[in-house]
């Protein structure tokens, strides 16, 4: 009996998510509760769980289509899915060569199959590359053996062609060679395919046109959002972390060996940063309308680069939390950030963020606000500098800081003063103990 694969319900506020990925293909034998699809939408990734072993039997919604909940992705046959077409497997296409005609129902009941049975060959590429990588692949006139694949087996998935389209358009800028063409009439696009073949002077330029992921588009319209409703303002300063340095220093091996995790400069800049919201509460509000909101709690945002974009998990009462904690929170969030597991819960809220473009090896910038909240805070790198200190020149490592606000609610002085503490609870770390 076929059991529907449907869209699980979304998360509030999310109307609507795109089909990111196929894990598996029809005849791939499925464990329970393994991971299906990648579901994208404009603020987490969703995965799909098979429902019980099996094997998906047709795919309904291929990758890149805009789907809702309810909607049926695809149907799944219970079982131990080793009749349901061994030839779409990339653990069988060494040894079941004979097998593949008795299979041809399964693959013919799946779109991303069709066509693609008619010699050896054509069994070959199935067998090593997903639907969407043939796709891509098709447009982009390229074959299986240019590729290396990271999937089971060497399976090709979308994100090898990508990944290989961007290293062929970043070498043939660098060496101004033209990139390798073909004739194949398979071409989908073949009005743009005079442009790319007009031979130049400095042979050919590479373009290539992809639409935004949903996340992309969505910090596209935040960040616009946040310009245009906001009258965003940033002051400056600098911090010597010289102490904070020494106190790393004396303490990172027995708090490493005492908590099982690095003790880091985020930590510290959480601290002090709570520290100064404490002080002037109103870095710490928002508005609503004609209103001022101040927060009695302090959830501070930590801006996190993950392979979809830039996400900002929430430090829920941070004041609440030791250094040991703060660390492994952030450890944890750059982890699930990489692997596509944060939850709708750890991206919801936050009275203010904290951005460490330093990380990069950013020497200063202006952070844009992270609606609804009206302060962020941005590191930057860490320089020794020489610097007068006591009357004396000393080489120090200084970084800048940048605090942007929103000039509605937030004066001037306000500012300034909250990241002076900042600044000066880093310079003397003993003030987070005795909140001095």
């Amino acid at each position: 009996m076929a059991i529907e694969i449907k869209v699980p319900d979304l998360p509030e506020s999310v109307s609507e998510a795109t089909v990111g990925g196929w894990n598996k293909q029809p005849g791939d034998s499925v464990g329970r509760d393994e991971n299906l699809v990648d579901l994208e939408t404009d603020k987490i990734m969703l995965e799909v769980p098979a429902p019980a072993a099996g094997s998906i039997t047709k795919i309904m919604k291929q990758d890149g289509d805009t789907v809702q909940a309810g909607d049926v992705l695809a149907l799944f046959e219970e079982g131990d899915g080793s009749s349901a077409g061994a030839s779409q497997s990339s653990d069988d296409d060494a040894s079941d060569d004979g097998g593949d005609q008795g299979d041809a129902p399964a693959q013919e009941s799946s779109p991303a199959t069709s066509g693609s049975d008619d010699s050896d060959e054509g069994g070959d590429e199935d067998a090593i590359a997903s639907p969407s990588a043939r796709k891509m692949m098709a447009e982009n006139n390229l074959q299986p053996g240019d590729i290396k694949g990271s999937g089971k087996g060497g399976r090709i998935s979308k994100s090898d062609v990508k990944e290989y389209l961007e290293s062929r358009s970043a070498k043939s800028s660098a060496s101004k060679e033209p990139a390798p063409k073909s004739e194949s009439a398979s071409a989908p696009k073949p009005a743009a395919a005079p442009a790319k073949q007009a031979p130049t002077s400095a042979g050919d330029r590479m373009e290539q046109r992809v639409p935004m992921t949903r996340i992309r588009a969505r910090i596209a319209e935040r960040l616009i959002e946040a310009q245009q409703n906001a009258a965003i303002l940033t002051t400056f300063n600098e911090v010597d972390l010289h102490e904070v340095g020494a106190l790393r220093g004396r303490y990172k091996d027995a708090f490493q060996k005492e908590n099982d995790v690095k003790l880091g400069f985020m930590s510290f800049f959480v601290k002090a940063t709570v520290e100064a919201l404490k002080r002037y509460p109103v870095v710490n509000a928002s508005v609503d309308g004609n209103d001022i909101i101040y927060h009695g709690y302090f959830d501070i945002g930590i801006a996190v680069s993950s392979p979809r974009g830039l996400v900002v998990p929430i430090l829920r009462d941070a004041d609440q939390l030791s250094f040991a904690e703060i660390e492994q929170k952030i450890l944890d969030f750059g982890l699930r950030a990489r692997d596509n597991k944060l939850t709708m819960d750890d991206l919801t809220g936050g009275t203010f963020s904290i951005s460490n473009g330093g990380t990069f090896g950013s020497m200063m910038s202006t952070p844009i606000l992270n609606p609804p909240q009206s302060a962020i805070l941005g590191m930057h790198n860490i320089v020794q500098r020489p610097m007068v200190v006591n009357g004396e020149i000393a080489i120090r490592p200084m970084m800048y800081l940048a605090m942007s606000y929103d000039h509605r609610i937030i004066d001037g002085r306000e500012a300034v003063l909250c990241l002076r503490t900042i600044k000066e609870c880093l310079e003397d770390p003993a003030r987070l103990l005795l909140q001095v």
